[in-house]
């Protein structure tokens, strides 16, 4: 069975106060776009012990209990055991001991640490296929649960649709939000930020206006209005982040702005617009 994982944006970012917890409450609009990774699982009674197999543009790791996990694509980074999809099959599997073996392989597309979510949409959306699959009969709240025990983010990818979000981001209200007028430019230059040190240089505060009051009004009025509080310190110290954003609104966008803590910005554009712009080869760009 496969499935396809695909990214989000955040249509404004507000980051309101940091909680005793550690965490911070922040208050967003996530947006699902099709720039989708490819995610495939297939049982198996295969068991075998833990190897390490590289192979010419496929990553095989075989895990010690039930899972054979690979990927192709990006190169993902990091202990394996750490992907959000190995988490997910363990996650279920604590309450379902019964869950088959399994292969899982996972074709990555979607740029990574860019602020897009490919990795939370991952976990979620193999949640979302072994319960299918596997006739586990969880509804919508309680994979809503599981996802939230492997991040912030991976809520939103159980509802898919566009959502106000609030608290940590896992409070979630569904939107009508109608962007069918307009496309979308996605530029990534491939500069890593990291998420702790991008809320490190955050004021927390209080906003004028809630996100969800500016959404509704026409995109035209939304450059003035729909911030992203990551954007001027990023920025700052990754001009090149801010140069996307300038090249984008010359060439006739009617809202760009970065998402989630970068790097990758987005640009909004009416879609009889003809899009010109001269990005560096190394950049991921796509209009959709």
């Amino acid at each position: 069975m496969i499935s396809f994982p695909n990214c989000k944006i955040n249509l404004g970012l507000n980051i309101i106060r940091k909680r005793v917890d550690g965490y911070h409450d922040l208050e967003t609009v996530f947006y699902p776009l099709m720039i989708r990774d490819v995610l495939e699982v297939i049982q198996t009674m295969d068991d075998r012990q833990e190897t390490v197999e590289n192979r010419q543009q496929s990553t095989v790791y075989r895990l010690p209990s039930t899972i054979n996990f690979s990927t192709s694509g990006l190169n993902i980074e990091g202990d394996p055991n750490n992907n959000l999809c190995i988490k997910a099959y363990h996650l279920l599997q604590k309450d379902f001991p019964s869950l088959p073996s399994v292969k899982m392989h996972l074709h990555k597309t979607i740029p990574m640490g860019a602020g897009l979510g490919g990795g939370s949409a991952d976990g979620a959306f193999a949640l979302k296929l072994l319960n299918e699959k596997f006739h586990l009969n969880l509804s919508t709240n309680q994979l809503i649960n599981y996802a939230l025990q492997l991040g912030s983010d991976c809520p939103f990818f159980i509802i898919n649709q566009p959502c106000f979000a609030s608290s940590r981001g896992e409070v979630l209200e569904k939107l009508s939000v109608n962007l069918s007028a307009y496309k979308f430019m996605i530029v990534n230059p491939g500069i890593h930020i990291s998420t702790a040190w991008a809320f490190a240089q955050i004021l927390a505060q209080q906003p004028k206006q809630s996100i969800k009051d500016i959404i509704q009004k026409p995109v035209s009025e939304w450059k003035d209005l729909l911030q992203n509080d990551f954007e001027y310190a990023v920025m700052k110290e990754y001009p090149a982040i801010g140069q996307i954003k300038e090249t984008l609104y010359h060439a006739g966008a009617a809202y760009v702005s970065m998402t989630g803590s970068g790097s990758t910005v987005y640009g909004i554009f009416e879609k009889e617009r003809e899009i010109k712009t001269d990005f560096p080869s190394a950049y991921f760009t796509q209009i959709l």
